[in-house]
């Protein structure tokens, strides 16, 4: 601060240790209420991220909280498909009213307001990331505990924009046993670090597959590298899915609230202890 300063940083365009860091956070909509919101990211795509987002949400709903998902994969919309949505938002003057599934998980994704599901979403970076923004600041989330919000694959404008622009408490980083995605998730928790978002842990979908005669677990991709990444950013392995052909078929019929239990105890676990502390 310089003898001359005024103390007014609104009006001064000098930089100095005084000078507050402007907040890039988007103002959430007046008549929402969301308590904690969990990003689930991935490195690379096809590792079934919008998938577990899904039965995070599903999981934490049926421990009693109210839950609520906004799908920011905008160019690949996968929540709608796995709870059976075909409806379209509506709103209001005051904003827009996410869409419910059976059990009230609130979703808001661009494929419940396309006119056509099925119809591309083909648009540059920084439209991409104003809707994104537009599905925080005018969507009307009603008394959420724990909002997901499903990224894109990899560290590009879309999750940087939900890094910056929603007040994250956490990610959980989903990944596949292979050696390659090793290093992909380190791109992943590198990214949380530069942003300073906490890592609740890591979540490894198609960890193996169960015999279906004697129910001993095969590993279709080899050995796992998930143990060796956790150890080395001294992070949680939370749980380890197995390539289940009966999730498959809940997420193809819309119906992964049906989904059983246990599946997910460590990662509820986990969100939960992560605001008790």
């Amino acid at each position: 601060m310089s003898a001359s300063c005024s103390g007014n940083c609104d009006s001064c365009g000098e930089s100095c240790s005084s000078r507050s860091p402007e907040s890039l956070l988007a103002p959430a909509n007046k008549l929402s209420n969301v308590k904690h919101v969990i990003a689930v990211v991935s490195g690379k795509g096809g590792v079934g991220k919008s998938t577990v987002t899904s039965m995070m949400a599903v999981a934490m709903n049926k421990l009693g909280y109210k839950t609520a998902i906004l799908d920011a994969d905008i160019t690949g919309p996968s929540i709608p498909k796995c709870f059976g949505i075909h409806e379209k938002a509506m709103g209001s003057d005051d904003g827009l009213f996410p869409v419910n599934t059976k059990t009230g998980i609130e979703t808001m994704s661009i494929n419940e307001l396309l006119p056509d599901e099925t119809s591309p979403v083909v648009w540059r970076g920084p439209v991409i990331a104003g809707v994104i923004k537009q599905f925080w600041s005018d969507v009307i989330w009603n008394e959420v505990d724990y909002m997901f919000v499903d990224l894109p694959p990899g560290t590009g404008d879309a999750p940087l924009t939900v890094f910056q622009s929603i007040p994250l408490d956490g990610i959980i980083i989903v990944t596949s046993p292979q050696e390659l995605v090793s290093m992909i998730v380190s791109k992943a928790v590198e990214m949380a670090k530069m942003m300073n978002v906490p890592v609740l842990g890591l979540i490894e979908n198609y960890s193996y597959v169960k015999c279906p005669c004697c129910g001993e677990p095969f590993k279709v991709y080899g050995e796992s590298h998930i143990d060796e990444v956790a150890a080395k950013y001294d992070l949680k392995v939370l749980d380890k899915l197995p390539l289940d052909p009966q999730i498959a078929s809940l997420c193809d019929r819309g119906a992964i609230e049906l989904m059983g239990d246990g599946l997910l105890d460590n990662a509820a676990d986990a969100v939960e202890s992560a605001h008790r502390a």
